[in-house]
Parts: structure tokens; C-alpha cells; sequence
């Protein structure tokens, strides 16, 4: 890519989770790129305002940051038609919003998978059928849904969070079919282990389990799974639909 080259001018990208980790980091890499962007987190505080105000400045972007609950169907609705009023086009989805949970599966009980359920899958899917609208009515639209290597790997402990991964990329399959005749295309990426919240809140058994399954070994930094959505919301990848794309550093 040349020096300065930006890939998402004149594109408008909606992205959950943005106040944190790996969402906020495809919040910044999209502006620096510049993409308009509405920037759905579950609450806004004077901090997240006045970093989106500096980011829209800094890139000559606008940048609208919307509020919801993603375990709140009533919310995911009353955020779709705000953004619909806008009467923008919706270029890019990035369903990166998500919560992490860590226990055998005999301990874990019934409210938290259907808690992990709610906010990594169920989210997503009813987000993803309003904001599907407005791209049909132009044919075009690109979604990217954030799973995770442990929807892949069946690692001990992630039975209900690489469940809920899983169906996510199950969905984003199911979707790139379907949506193929509207313009629509669908991809999704699998993130390892990276330095997230999420990794913070792992049991200590957890992490060296997997660290050491082979592979570089390597922890991801949130900046390099935004490249890779970058190189997914832009014209680069006008011909992958349907895929799976582990960002991982190697690990087997």
C-alpha cells in the first residue's frame, strides 16, 4: 500500500464496541483511513466523547458515537433506526461487540451461556438483520463479524464462549450465501489470544495452555486484527466472501 494511501474515503462503517480493545482499535485505523463512522458502545462517557471528537478531527471524519445494549433487543432496534435516520449509506458492519467467559462446561450454569449467547451471538444476529436493510436498498455492503480461534479450537474452559463464536461463524457463512444476490458479502475473523480485557480476566491456568499449543506463540496486539478488518471493509477484498481469517501469530 503506498504511503498515504487511505482505502475507506468515502466510505460510512458501523462498529460496536468501540470504547476498548480491539473494536476501539478498528475505530482509529478506519478513521486514519477515512471512513465516516458511527461508533455504537453500551454507554458513553465524557472520555469515549472526547476521544471520538479528537479522532473526527484529526482525520477530517465524522464520527457518531451510538448507544446500546447489545443483550437488549429493544436497544439494537432503537440504535438501527437511529442510524437509519441518518440516511447515510451503511458501507461496512463490524459486528466486534462481545463479552468473554471462562469455565468448564459442567460449571458453567444456565444464565451465563445464555448471557454469552445474548451479547456474542443473538446481538449480532438482530443488529446485522436491521442494518442488512439498508445495504440491500444499494446492493453493496460489506459485514465482519469478530469471532475467535476458540470457536475453532475447542479449547478446555471456552465451551460457552467458542460456542457462541462458533455460531457466529456459522452465521457469517449462512449470510454470505444469502446476501451474495444483494451485493452483500460476509467475512469473518478469528482472533488468538489477544491483549484485550478479555485476556486479562483469564484464569492464569488458562493462558499458558494455550500459549504453549505451538506455533510463534505470540500474543496479538488489537491493532493487528483492525488490518485485518481494514483489508476486509476495503475494495482490496472485493472478491472474499465467506471466509474464516485467523489472525493468531502462526499458533497450531
Amino acid at each position: 500500500m503506498a504511503s498515504g494511501c487511505k482505502l475507506l474515503t468515502g466510505k460510512t462503517a458501523v462498529i460496536t464496541g468501540c470504547n476498548r480493545g480491539i473494536g476501539k482499535a478498528i475505530l482509529e485505523l478506519f478513521a486514519s483511513h477515512g471512513a465516516s463512522i458511527f461508533a455504537c458502545v453500551r454507554r458513553e462517557d465524557a472520555g469515549f466523547s472526547e476521544f471520538t471528537s479528537r479522532l473526527a478531527e484529526t482525520w477530517a471524519v465524522k464520527i457518531v458515537p451510538i448507544c446500546f445494549d447489545m443483550a437488549k433487543p429493544d436497544e439494537i432496534k432503537s440504535a438501527a433506526k437511529q442510524i437509519a435516520a441518518f440516511k447515510k449509506p451503511v458501507d461496512v458492519l463490524v459486528n466486534n461487540a462481545g463479552i468473554g467467559y471462562s469455565a468448564l462446561f459442567q460449571m458453567t450454569p444456565a444464565n451465563n451461556l445464555k448471557e454469552v449467547f445474548e451479547v456474542n451471538f443473538f446481538g449480532p444476529f438482530l443488529f446485522t438483520q436491521y442494518l442488512v436493510k439498508l445495504m440491500a436498498r444499494r446492493k453493496s455492503g460489506n459485514i465482519i463479524n469478530i469471532a475467535s480461534t476458540a470457536a475453532i479450537d475447542g479449547n478446555a474452559g471456552k465451551a460457552a464462549y467458542g460456542a457462541s463464536k462458533a455460531a457466529l461463524i456459522c452465521f457469517t457463512s449462512v449470510i454470505s450465501s444469502e446476501l451474495a444476490s444483494s451485493g452483500i458479502r460476509a467475512n469473518a475473523i478469528a482472533p488468538g489470544m489477544t491483549d484485550t480485557d478479555i485476556l486479562v480476566c483469564l484464569p492464569e491456568e488458562v493462558i499458558p495452555g494455550n500459549s504453549q499449543a505451538g506455533g510463534t506463540r505470540k500474543i496479538m496486539k488489537p491493532s493487528e486484527i483492525a488490518e485485518t478488518a481494514l483489508f476486509l471493509a476495503s475494495d482490496l477484498s472485493a472478491n472474499i466472501s465467506g471466509q474464516v481469517i485467523r489472525v493468531d501469530g502462526g499458533l497450531l
